[in-house]
Order: C-alpha cells, then sequence, then structure tokens
C-alpha cells in the first residue's frame, strides 16, 4: 500500500494494519493541530494587538527591558560556546578516531625522531595486526618556537610553529572546516611551495599583522627551545582568522636538516636531536581498530627507552584542560545560572511594575467578560514576546558580530586561541528569553488573574 506523492516520489508507508492504524493517528493529529490553529488565529491577532498596544505604551521600561535581555543573551552566548566546543572536543567518537602517541613519564613529550617511521604505521609486528597507512593516516609534530630578536623578545616578535609534513595539514589538522573555500585553495598553494622548498613557511594572518610582516617577505628566526638554530624563511603564504591565526607551519624536513647542519657545525648533536618528536597523530576508523594499535604500541619493545602511551584525541585534550576546570565550572555552574536568574529578576520586576500600573484596566477588563486565563494570556504574553523577540536578537546579533565581522570570539583557552559561535545558537536566544520570561512572568501574571473587582472599584469611590 501506498500513501501519498512527496517530492514526485511514491513513498512506501502502509503495509500492515498496524501501519494503517499509525497512519491513521498521525493524519488525525495533524488535521487537529491544523484546525486548531485556524481557530485561534483571528484571536491570536486579538491577543496580538493588546499585547503590542500594552508594551508601546510604555516604550522606555520595554526598550530597556529588552536591551537587557539581548546583552545577557550575548554573555549567555560566549558562555555556552565555549563549553559546548569543549565538550565536543573533550567527548569520545565511535567512528574516524583520532590517537595521540606521547612520551608516557614526561611533560612535555620529548621522543627520538627514530620512533616516528613505525609508531606513523602502528607497530604492526605480526601478520594480522592492524597497519595504518602512514601517507594518509598519520603525522608528526614537533614544537619550534622562535624570536624575531632574541635580544628583545617579545609577544609580537615570536612564533610558534608546528613542524610536521605539510600535506598533512589540510587532511590531518582539526577546524579545516571552519574555513572558506578559497582560504583553503590559498593555504594548499602555500604546502605546495612548501614541498617544493623547505625554507618556505606559513603564518597565521594575525601573527603576521603583529610582527608587521606580509606574505612573500623573508624572516630570519632564532630558536627558543632549540637554543644556537637560526632559521631564513620566506612567508609564501597566511592562515586565515580563526584557530590558525597565531600560529605557523613549517617543513619537519627543515627541522631535521637544520639539527644535521648544527652537528657538522659543533661536532655534537644538538641536545634536542634525539628528542624532536613530540606528538604523533594517528586516524583510526573505530573504537576497536584504537584498540589494537593501542596494544601493538604499548607492548612493543620498539618504544621502551624512553616508553610511549598512546590515547584518544579527547582524551588528549581533556588532559590539557585540566588546568582550566575550575574556570570552566565556575563559568557553567556560577556564571550562567546568575546570568539567567539575573534576567528572570529584570523581567519579574517590569512586569509587577506594569501589573500594579494597571490594576483599574484589569478590573475594567474583568467587568467586560474577561477571564483570569485571558489576563494570564496577555500578561504573559508581553513577557514571552520581549524575551523571545529580544533573545533572537541577541542569538542573533552574536553570530553576526563574532562569527563575520570578528572572525570568531577570541578567549584563548590551552591550545584553543579562538571560537566561532555554532549556529545552534540561534535557537538558543529565544530560548533563554522565553524560558527567562516565563520563569520572571508567571507569579505577576498569576497576581493579575487574582485581582478582585470589588478591592480595585472600593479604594476608587
Amino acid at each position: 500500500m501506498f500513501w501519498e506523492q512527496l517530492d514526485g516520489r511514491l513513498l512506501p508507508l502502509v503495509q500492515t494494519p498496524r501501519d494503517t492504524l499509525m497512519v491513521t493517528l498521525v493524519e488525525f493529529l495533524f488535521a487537529f493541530c491544523v484546525l486548531g490553529a485556524i481557530a485561534i488565529l483571528p484571536r491570536s491577532f486579538f491577543y496580538g494587538g493588546l499585547i503590542l498596544k500594552n508594551l508601546w505604551r510604555n516604550r522606555i521600561r520595554t526598550i530597556l527591558t529588552g536591551f537587557a535581555t539581548i546583552v545577557l543573551v550575548l554573555v549567555v552566548t560566549l558562555v555556552w560556546t565555549v563549553l559546548v566546543f569543549l565538550a565536543n572536543v573533550t567527548s569520545e567518537k565511535a567512528n574516524n578516531l583520532k590517537a595521540i602517541v606521547t612520551e608516557r613519564w614526561q611533560i612535555p613529550s620529548q621522543m627520538p625522531y627514530s620512533y616516528a617511521a613505525r609508531l606513523t604505521e602502528g607497530a604492526p609486528r605480526e601478520p594480522g595486526d592492524v597497519r595504518i597507512d602512514s601517507s594518509r593516516d598519520s603525522m608528526t609534530w614537533a614544537f619550534f618556537g622562535a624570536t624575531l630578536d632574541p635580544q628583545n623578545r617579545t609577544r609580537e616578535n615570536s612564533l610558534f610553529f608546528f613542524a610536521m609534513e605539510p600535506d598533512r595539514f589540510l587532511t590531518m589538522m582539526d577546524g579545516i572546516d571552519e574555513m572558506k573555500p578559497e582560504e583553503i585553495e590559498a593555504v594548499r598553494a602555500g604546502i605546495m611551495q612548501m614541498e617544493q622548498d623547505v625554507t618556505k613557511v606559513i603564518i597565521g594572518s594575525e601573527k603576521l599583522k603583529a610582527m608587521n610582516k606580509r606574505v612573500g617577505e623573508s624572516i630570519k628566526v632564532s630558536g627558543l627551545n632549540y637554543q644556537g638554530i637560526d632559521l631564513e624563511m620566506t612567508i609564501c603564504a597566511e592562515f586565515p582568522e580563526g584557530r590558525y591565526g597565531q600560529s605557523a607551519l613549517m617543513s619537519r624536513e627543515r627541522l631535521n636538516r637544520s639539527l644535521d647542519e648544527y652537528e657538522r657545525k659543533n661536532r655534537k648533536p644538538h641536545p634536542l636531536a634525539n628528542k624532536n618528536l613530540n606528538l604523533v597523530w594517528l586516524r583510526v576508523p573505530d573504537t576497536a581498530t584504537f584498540q589494537q594499535v593501542e596494544r601493538q604500541i604499548t607492548t612493543s619493545p620498539e618504544f621502551k627507552s624512553p616508553a610511549v602511551k598512546i590515547e584518544t584525541a579527547s582524551s588528549g585534550v581533556a588532559g590539557f584542560l585540566d588546568a582550566y576546570k575550575d574556570m570552566l565550572w565556575g563559568l557553567q555552574w556560577i556564571l550562567v545560572p546568575f546570568i539567567l536568574a539575573t534576567m528572570s529578576l529584570i523581567i519579574a520586576m517590569a512586569i509587577s511594575i506594569g501589573v500594579r500600573e494597571r490594576r483599574k484596566e484589569i478590573a475594567v477588563l474583568k467587568v467586560l467578560g474577561f477571564r483570569p486565563v485571558q489576563i494570564l494570556i496577555l500578561v504573559l504574553g508581553e513577557a514571552l514576546f520581549v524575551g523571545g523577540i529580544c533573545g533572537f536578537i541577541g542569538s542573533a546579533g552574536t553570530i553576526a558580530y563574532f562569527n563575520h565581522y570578528l572572525g570568531g570570539f577570541k578567549f584563548p583557552i590551552a591550545f584553543f586561541p579562538i571560537f566561532l559561535i555554532p549556529n545552534d545558537a540561534y535557537w538558543w536566544g529565544p530560548a533563554i528569553g522565553v524560558g527567562t520570561a516565563l520563569a520572571g512572568s508567571l507569579t505577576p501574571s498569576l497576581s493579575a488573574c487574582n485581582i478582585r473587582v470589588s478591592e480595585v472599584f472600593s479604594r476608587i469611590s
């Protein structure tokens, strides 16, 4: 049996008597909702007109209440943006997992680069072991801190390089989906130049502004953690504003060559020559594969001096965020509830003042035949209208200002320098506004319903 034709296709919806009953019930509920909406539509226009007139009559109070709602929604949206993003990056995934291999007993991790070849394959030893495609699903990291002026080091002239395989940046790094297509193409063009010339580097746009440098210029940097290594570089591209706006990318091969050159020049290896592998990233399809790779690496006799550990990317990020857990807890359980309570209190005060001012009007409405539930709808409607509209304005304005004008919310936490407001914020604002308006206006609305006509007119007489 087939139901209605939707989008030019016949959808097989009913095949059993039970299915027929469910479809009939859904049709009945849908028809009931449509008829109900048609029935209350004229009355909704009636109530809406009265609500708008009452709000406009006290326009100063309405504007101030709405402005306070917009500001508080903005603050809550920013806080929730950070909390939701961190919750997502620290939550375990079932598929397409990323794993991090680091030194087990030392922070920062400093492994010999000789580990890289086997770790990037997942350290298979037996015929049935999992073998990772090291040309696609792995990358190595080394951190190269540098400054343009070693005699007068400042935040503006200091850089933080990821020394890695350049071709893995767009396929293995997080946050690439936040870039625009033209920005990705510009980065890809820069990566192609880096693969041909290891002296080329890519630097974030915000860091370039701080250094007063441009794409195409040459710079000379002195290593901070790699003391004694000075490198001349050419800026071939820039990262857009966002997560990598303050970062820089150099070729892993450039770092390896500079360590060899240091050894030839000084006739001894650099102190970090055997400790220049900080992280190894691996991508595995599912949890079972990760567990197998974890067993292969942790039980391998090749990685005992120093010993290594492997964990999911979410666990590794959670470890980095331990230093911020008190601040994040305060944001979630102190700041946000306090703001929501403040919004409810502001709306409660505004509605209470309005109810006290209109006691005579409410009494007259009751004399004219308005029932308590109709009075409740009018008073609640004012609060819900202001809360919903101003909540949406607050969240939409937050997205427009921070995402499209500033390029994101700049609130550095660990290695996350900037946060983009998610599209879910479009409904956060109305939900916050309506929820706090309902909580704040419920008591004044009930008091308006309970106004006694006799008491009001006895005071007038």
